[in-house]
């Protein structure tokens, strides 16, 4: 049974061989569901194996797949096919102070850090809170947010709404999620000058590059994977792109993308404020 009711979606699909005034819809019904240990785990392992590239190794991705699994009240997964089939997306959050000894969560504070490091005021702020002194009601949530190329970010609004109500009911219930600031790590990619031109050129939409849904730069051909990052940012108190520690050179020519990392930190106290923000920038679809 989905844990809340199913949102209809029409992602477009494109083909090669077709206009862009030729695009069929697809109707989809998502469902969502809690995290389930028997049936998501390996799922789980490649959603975070591509949002974190080649730093996934650093980062201790089998004991983060466990550790989301542990706490299945809090968190949603989004699937079509019922709760035996893999989920395309995942968001959910983990306390950094409250499972510090986590060997994910000891990696991801470490890695956080030395990736603020060209940012003093970020680094700054995240030595404070991922090392408070004894009884400081500081708390980090980490945001696990990954999801398929392809999903719709009208999806977003809703996994944020039910984030927030299952947080108030963990907290109702006094469990440790009462939050004082949430990290959200994220993923981008670049493009070059040449890249752009070709991408907003006036060739066919079917002979240019097969990018994945690109944003709106934020500065030096920068984009996000996520959409829901702009968002985000409006009410961040720090935010950042770095280089994946394992990154590969891109050689000139090369296929592929040039990808980063990103960090996001901001108030909890404006995690109801983010999905009202939300809801009005990505409605669904009518």
């Amino acid at each position: 049974m989905a844990k809340r009711k199913s949102l209809a979606a029409d992602p477009e699909l494109d083909s090669d061989n077709e206009d862009a005034s030729e695009r069929s819809l697809v109707d989809v019904d998502f469902e969502f569901f809690d995290p389930h240990p028997d049936v998501d785990y390996l799922a789980l392992k490649r959603l975070a194996n591509q949002l974190f590239q080649g730093d996934a190794e650093l980062l201790h991705v089998n004991d983060l797949a466990d550790l989301i699994l542990s706490q299945p009240l809090v968190g949603t997964t989004v699937k079509c096919d019922g709760r035996e089939s893999d989920p395309y997306a995942v968001l959910t959050v983990l306390n950094m102070q409250v499972h510090q000894n986590n060997p994910s969560i000891k990696a991801l504070a470490e890695y956080a850090l030395t990736k603020s490091s060209t940012t003093p005021a970020f680094q700054d702020t995240l030595q404070t809170l991922l090392n408070p002194a004894a009884g400081s009601p500081n708390h980090v949530g980490l945001v696990f947010s990954e999801r398929l190329i392809n999903m719709p970010v009208q999806v977003m609004p809703h996994m944020y709404r039910m984030l927030a109500d299952e947080i108030q009911w963990a907290l109702d219930d006094n469990e440790p999620y009462n939050f004082s600031h949430f990290l959200v790590i994220s993923r981008i990619y670049r493009l070059s000058p040449e890249e752009e031109a070709e991408l907003q050129g006036p060739a066919p939409r079917s002979k240019r590059p097969k990018q994945s849904a690109p944003q709106k730069p934020s500065s030096g051909g920068v984009y996000s994977f996520h959409p829901e990052d702009e968002q985000i940012q409006k009410i961040a108190l720090h935010s950042l792109d770095y280089n994946f520690t394992n990154s590969q050179p891109r050689e000139e020519n090369a296929f592929g993308l040039d990808m980063g990392g990103r960090m996001i930190l901001f108030p909890a106290t404006r995690l109801r404020e983010l999905v009202s923000v939300l809801q009005d920038a990505y409605p669904p679809p009518s």
